[in-house]
């Protein structure tokens, strides 16, 4: 081939090459379908708002996805959400969207490593609000807010494990996140309030997205999680095919788990931010757990 003609196949190669990167590296814009509740129980009414939120100050919040569960079925069930997660987290990364792993009490895994030691060294900012610092389960929590909310439409008291037969021991199971969700060159990695909120304002991040377990407990209560990124004033967003709750369906409405979980996403959407599915991120069709056999989901 002569020098001439090699040499534009090499520009040609590298312009490919730069046009690939730059997509995968830039994707553009986030468009979501955000849904919300009214609260008019007389007259309720589901709202679908379409908007376009800029990856580049938009944060990915992972939560609580560890490696085992003291539940053996919510185990089971992050388990097969995991490796679809990973897919949509590596989706959300390649767009620009800054992600925080929080896998709570077990962030000492990872004390040595890049991610978490970003999630440290960030300067601090002064939150709009006092921060929690009321402790539960290892880190501080954010309490059912009863005037703004009232109770969860589900009852937990039992720790909602959905387990038949002889109820699993309630132990702390978990070592570390997930193994099927990387964490990759970038990533933050924290289960602390104040670190989150140092990370957001170091990156003018302005929305945020929640995703993990279990959304009637942790995806809401955690530092970092819905309740505290609402109060200090986020854009905040639910994925709502990307979590689960702790409901055993023998309590109180007395439906079936899934349904126990969707009646939680409305109270989320009525009460707190509205929700998407991670069709909006990904173009693919929305996770739907195995065990789901109902003709028609709420979701």
């Amino acid at each position: 081939m002569p020098t001439y003609l090699m040499r534009n196949l090499q520009r040609t190669l590298f312009a490919i090459a730069l046009v690939y990167t730059t997509t995968l590296t830039w994707g553009g814009d986030l468009k979501l379908n955000l849904r919300s509740q009214s609260k008019d129980v007389a007259d309720p009414q589901v709202n679908i708002k379409r908007v376009i939120w800029e990856s580049g100050k938009t944060a990915l919040i992972v939560c609580d996805m560890w490696d085992d569960h003291w539940c053996k079925s919510a185990a089971s069930r992050v388990e097969e959400m995991a490796p679809v997660l990973n897919d949509i987290v590596k989706i959300a990364r390649a767009k620009g969207i800054f992600i925080i792993h929080a896998p709570s009490s077990v962030v000492d895994f990872y004390k040595d490593t890049p991610q978490r030691k970003l999630a440290q060294k960030a300067l601090f900012a002064k939150a709009p609000i006092k921060l929690s610092t009321s402790p539960r389960w290892g880190t501080a929590w954010c309490w059912t807010d009863g005037k703004r909310e009232g109770v969860l439409p589900i009852d937990d008291s039992d720790m909602g494990c959905s387990c038949k037969g002889k109820k699993c021991e309630i132990r702390e199971a978990w070592k570390r996140q997930n193994k099927l969700i990387d964490i990759a060159e970038g990533d933050a990695l924290t289960d602390n309030g104040q670190e989150t909120y140092n990370l957001l304002a170091e990156r003018k991040i302005e929305n945020v997205i929640l995703c993990g377990v279990h959304l009637n407990m942790c995806v809401l209560g955690r530092p970092f999680a819905i309740r505290q990124m609402v109060k200090v004033g986020k854009n905040v967003a639910l994925m709502r095919d990307m979590t689960d709750t702790m409901y055993n369906p023998e309590r109180p409405p007395g439906v079936d788990h899934f349904t126990g979980t969707d009646l939680v996403i409305e109270h989320v959407e009525k009460f707190w931010c509205p929700s998407f599915m991670s069709t909006d991120i990904t173009g693919k069709k929305a996770f739907r757990f195995k065990e789901d056999k109902r003709k028609k989901s709420r979701r």
